[in-house]
């Protein structure tokens, strides 16, 4: 009993001593195979900021992190499988399997990171659309998504032409149920390519509560900050159903302004509007190119009243209503150039003399 035990001891150091020195072996070698990785992309990096072109920085960087992964799991799936041949006595095809799922991913991890470092740089650049760019970004990286999950799938065993057919009459079941995800995405998309806004607008809608400035655009849902602050998330099938508009592409901005003089300055009307208008088309800040109306519109209660329609160069919300104030000071000025002033509501009693006298006679002061 002795000399058997003595041997299943010994055997057993035998195959731990086996795959431990194979474990160990493959470790170091990984951690070789890493600290190389690493001299070399210090290497490659270093010549890669003494180029003009960023591109190369962009794949170095995308690399860095699937490399490092694939030198450290690659190796460590081996050793599974040696630790694993050693104590159980079964099929071990799954750790291929593994390998294969393992590559793709890194592939796919690799791609979605340079398409990000990519989007990264295009905006940092300021030179190209955000709404568009991030939009062809979504799309780069969904595309090599589905490859991705595609070749696992197929690296599993599953047939394509049978995951395409069900997911025709899958797709009927699936778009049914997921009705109001889907009439996003489609709304996303229209968002995308027919650009109504894009990021950085202000837009608003009259048939909704819905004013402020765009955050982001996503697949599901727009993210409108309020100018009080407050994030608002409208669903993208709702701009499919309102009218949106874009005050952000407005080319200018108006002045439309009514104003009153008194009705004793009547002889200095025509004067006034004649100094306003050339003061309006010598403005620097008043598009001359567009209309521009300054005319005696109106007879009111209380004022000749006249009327200013004109476009600012500016479409800056703060910067026109400093351009509209200045406007406004100057015309007053002109106003009182001509010794007129502007109306206030007021009402004029006319007594009739003959009937203050009727009325006295009938209605005698009582006496003292």
């Amino acid at each position: 009993m002795e000399e058997i035990t003595s041997q299943f001891e010994s055997l057993y150091v035998n195959y731990s001593t086996s795959w431990n020195n194979s474990v160990l072996f493959i470790t170091c070698a990984s951690l070789v195979a890493w600290v190389i990785w690493r001299v070399i992309y210090g290497r490659l990096e270093a010549l890669a900021e003494k180029t003009r072109f960023e591109w190369d920085d962009l794949l170095l960087h995308a690399l860095k992190s699937p490399v490092s992964t694939v030198i450290w799991c690659w190796p460590g799936t081996v050793s599974l499988g040696l630790i694993l041949q050693t104590y159980f006595e079964s099929d071990l095809n799954w750790l291929s399997t593994l390998k294969q799922i393992l590559l793709v991913s890194m592939f796919v991890w690799f791609f979605v990171r340079f398409i990000e470092n990519i989007e990264g740089y295009v905006l940092s650049q300021k030179k190209r659309d955000e709404t568009t760019v991030q939009a062809v970004a979504k799309v780069a990286k969904l595309f090599f998504v589905v490859i991705g999950l595609l070749t696992g799938l197929q690296t599993f065993g599953v047939s394509l032409s049978g995951l395409l057919t069900f997911g025709g009459v899958g797709g009927l079941i699936v778009g049914l149920a997921a009705k109001d995800l889907l009439s996003n995405f489609f709304g996303g998309m229209m968002i995308y390519f027919d650009r109504p806004f894009k990021v950085g607008d202000w837009i608003r809608s009259p048939d909704r509560q819905i004013e402020g400035t765009v955050e982001r655009i996503g697949w599901r849902m727009t993210v409108i900050r309020t100018f009080d602050k407050r994030p608002l998330y409208v669903p993208n099938s709702v701009f499919s159903n309102i009218v949106v508009e874009n005050p952000s592409r407005m080319l200018n901005r108006r002045i439309y302004e009514t104003i009153g003089l008194r009705y004793s300055d009547n002889l200095k009307v025509a004067a006034i509007i004649t100094d306003v208008k050339a003061m309006l088309k010598n403005h620097p800040d008043i598009d001359a190119h567009q209309t521009l109306i300054v005319n005696f519109n109106q007879f009111g209660p209380s004022s000749l009243d006249f009327f200013i329609y004109t476009f600012t160069k500016t479409v800056n919300w703060v910067r026109f209503h400093e351009v509209k104030q200045d406007v406004l000071l100057q015309v007053m000025d002109i106003i009182h150039q001509h010794d007129a002033d502007i109306a206030f509501p007021t009402q004029t009693l006319h007594i009739e003399p003959t009937s203050a006298l009727n009325n006295d006679m009938n209605h005698p002061a009582p006496t003292v």
